[in-house]
């Protein structure tokens, strides 16, 4: 049988670059010819298969922030790669990818699988923006496309929000390789030894401010560190963040570290007490699943991801309308009750062993890139 030729196309940065990577890395390369389409300045690594080849790659002007030069730019330069290579199927990620995959994609003839990894209008306060790109995805939803979700709560959003029908809405759940050894930190140890933590650069999506102030109240009762990772480059609101740790005189409390090796990551995760999310919204975050894999408890806001890996009490806690005083109420009682938290603990990577180990779930990938 000929080999399925895929394209993916996106800006790959974060976890939608962790997303492809372990696609690649896993999926089976008798079956599929994979092809990567992404931006010009967005990652540096080249990407490689199962076997440890290289994949083919092309870099096109796909870019983060709305650039109406750059982005009909990145459709001609997209439609004349796919008229090129001929594949069978475009697996269009993220909003730039997911646009410009599914127009390039109605005009060639080619099938498309969306996988926003969090939908876009998601992204903004301002109600213009959320209107327009809102509006975007329901232009683009159904006509030659199928959205694959991260998440069930993804799905569901997809179809109540965006107008998916529910026979072109189908999920794959996020999932992660076995995180069998723990690696040295390849950085300067500089916080105590007792600490939370989370991953996510200050944003609106993280919000990260809520979890500053959550943790101030933590504070007035025990003391604990917190480590934010991932405060790189494209972090709106650092600034912000620095000015509150600054006005609640907290700079001994607080961590900020900037992007590092993913082994870093889960170096200081193991080590951790547990992780925690104030999100707004999420795809399905892989920093929680590593969390998971790694037996940490959460203790998570209840939005879209967050509340598919975590189940209150549970392998954590979910925490309603991102309440300061229901997190502070569970961070407290997750640092003093020593059995409650090993109990949460086992069930965390349970719950990782059972349902997100890409080894296991790699095949139903492979059934719907088939179908």
């Amino acid at each position: 049988m000929a080999k399925k030729k895929i394209v993916h196309l996106l800006h790959s940065i974060g976890g939608v670059d962790v997303y492809l990577r372990l696609i690649l890395e896993n999926i089976n390369t008798d079956s599929f010819e994979n092809i990567v389409i992404h931006g010009t300045k967005d990652t540096e690594k080249p990407f490689f298969d199962k076997n440890g080849n290289k994949v083919k790659e092309y870099k096109v002007s796909i870019f983060r922030d709305i650039s109406i030069g750059n982005d009909i730019k990145s459709l001609f330069q997209t439609y004349k790669i796919l008229k090129k290579e001929k594949p069978n199927l475009i697996h269009a990620h993220s909003a730039k990818g997911g646009i410009v995959g599914r127009i390039t994609g109605k005009l060639l003839g080619i099938k498309v699988i969306y996988t926003p990894h969090a939908f876009s209008y998601l992204s903004t306060q301002n109600s213009l923006k959320r209107s327009l790109f809102l509006s975007i995805e329901k232009v683009l939803a159904n006509a030659n496309s199928l959205l694959l979700a991260t998440s069930a709560s993804e799905k569901k959003r997809g179809i109540e929000d965006v107008g998916y029908k529910p026979e072109n809405a189908i999920v794959f759940n996020n999932c992660i390789e076995p995180i069998t050894k723990i690696q040295p930190l390849t950085i300067t140890k500089t916080w105590p030894e007792d600490y939370i933590c989370t991953v996510g650069r200050p944003s609106y999506q993280k919000n990260i401010e809520q979890m500053i102030r959550v943790l101030h109240e933590v504070n007035k009762e025990t003391k604990i560190h917190l480590i934010v990772m991932g405060v790189g480059p494209v972090s709106g609101q650092l600034a912000s963040v620095k000015k509150l740790i600054q006005e609640l005189d907290m700079s001994n409390d607080v961590t900020l570290l900037n992007w590092t090796e993913r082994t870093d990551v889960f170096h200081i995760i193991n080590q951790s007490k547990f992780y925690i999310s104030t999100s707004r919204y999420e795809g399905m975050p892989y920093s929680i699943i590593e969390s998971l894999a790694l037996s940490k408890a959460c203790v998570v806001t209840n939005c879209d991801g967050n509340k598919d890996l975590i189940k209150d009490n549970y392998n954590g806690f979910v925490i309603e309308n991102e309440g300061k005083k229901g997190f502070k109420s569970k961070i407290l009682k997750l640092l003093t009750d020593k059995e409650l938290l090993d109990k949460l603990s086992k069930n965390a990577f349970n719950s990782y062993s059972e349902n997100y180990n890409i080894k296991k779930n790699i095949y139903e990938l492979e059934s719907i890139y088939l179908e």
